[in-house]
């Protein structure tokens, strides 16, 4: 007589199950860790790249490229160009052709620039950046930036004929490395950012309550204290998503951060933009500033950003950071002592 071959039962099949379920959950992190691992090293790249094509061009022109090219008088701007310091160094990140073809003596968002502009440049995206896709604007599609240049602390320009600021990079303004006096490996010349970031732009509005350039908020102030026009209704043009998303834009928003709070700061918004994390900037460059803003460095790579340093290297700066010394790192030559250690 046959016998009948045994099977598994339904409990046997469910434990079986039971078991593989765990296996998968004890190899996931480590599997994620290994990938967020090459992510964070081909991020470092990025920027080492960014810094040998800032340093060539440096030493090639005789000083850093402006963040911004403006014409004009007082707070009145008469021309601009709009384009950024990351597409100025275009030739310097073997980009020579795509340089040659946008016409940097017009406008950037002149349709004679719309295909350039809307390019993803995978030198400029983080592998671990959730939104790389290009961003719809109202002029076009505009490719999206996750290194953005030291453009100042709560300060970034003070209009033509103002004071400059105290950061690496600036409007009309093109230092020479001779200048960082604080010492090259102690001066931020990039760091990460987060594209899509939500905002809140007082961009046609003078803060009527923020006017001094020298009068720097306490890091750890509370931001909604120190401009209370970013509340209801204190700002005529308010974004919610589109700082980050033009790396072809010179304006502090779009391609740039400064060190007013330390990276990956918390700025919850008020009004409809509660629950929100912020950054808050004022009059954009291009308007003629005054601009003030608190553009914040952001990263995904949990618990800090990489940042690029005037030397060309590039350091992994903890979310943790004190304040006081982010901006000291932030400044060119104010004199400031960072170990390091404390970073």
């Amino acid at each position: 007589m046959k016998t009948a071959g045994r099977g598994f039962t339904l409990i046997e099949l469910l434990v079986v199950i039971a078991i593989i379920a765990v296996l998968i959950a004890l190899v996931l992190p480590a599997v994620q860790a290994a990938r967020e691992a090459a992510r964070r090293v081909q991020c470092v790249n990025n920027l080492k790249q960014m810094g040998l094509g800032l340093l060539n061009y440096e030493s090639t022109v005789g000083a850093l490229p402006m963040s911004m090219a403006l014409r004009g008088s007082g707070t009145s701007t008469a021309d601009f160009t709009g384009w950024s310091a990351q597409a100025r160094i275009l030739p310097y990140l073997e980009q020579s052709t795509l340089f040659n073809s946008a016409n940097i003596g017009v406008f950037k968002e002149d349709p004679a620039n719309a295909t350039i502009v809307a390019l993803s440049i995978n030198v400029f995206l983080c592998p671990s950046e959730v939104r790389r896709q290009p961003y719809l604007h109202d002029y076009g599609l505009a490719g999206v930036i996750n290194y953005g240049v030291n453009q100042g602390d709560w300060f970034v320009w003070g209009g033509f004929k103002g004071p400059q600021n105290r950061s690496a990079f600036g409007p009309n303004r093109s230092r020479r490395l001779a200048e960082f006096t604080d010492g090259l490996s102690q001066t931020l010349l990039a760091a990460e950012v987060k594209t899509n970031q939500a905002s809140s732009n007082c961009r046609h509005t003078t803060l009527p309550s923020i006017f001094n350039p020298n009068a720097i908020p306490d890091p750890n102030a509370n931001p909604f204290s120190v401009a209370p026009e970013y509340d209801d209704g204190g700002c005529v043009t308010e974004n919610q998503s589109e700082f980050h998303t033009e790396w072809s834009d010179g304006n502090v928003h779009a391609a740039g951060f400064t060190t007013a709070w330390p990276p990956n700061k918390a700025i919850i918004g008020v009004s409809f933009y509660k629950g929100l994390d912020l950054d808050l900037n004022g009059r954009n460059e291009e308007d003629g500033g005054p601009t003030f803003a608190a553009i914040t460095s952001r990263s995904y790579h949990p618990g800090g950003v990489n940042a690029l340093m005037g030397d060309g290297s590039v350091r992994f700066v903890k979310s943790s950071i004190n304040g006081i010394t982010w901006r000291a790192l932030g400044t060119v030559g104010g004199g400031e002592i960072s170990a390091g250690d404390s970073y």
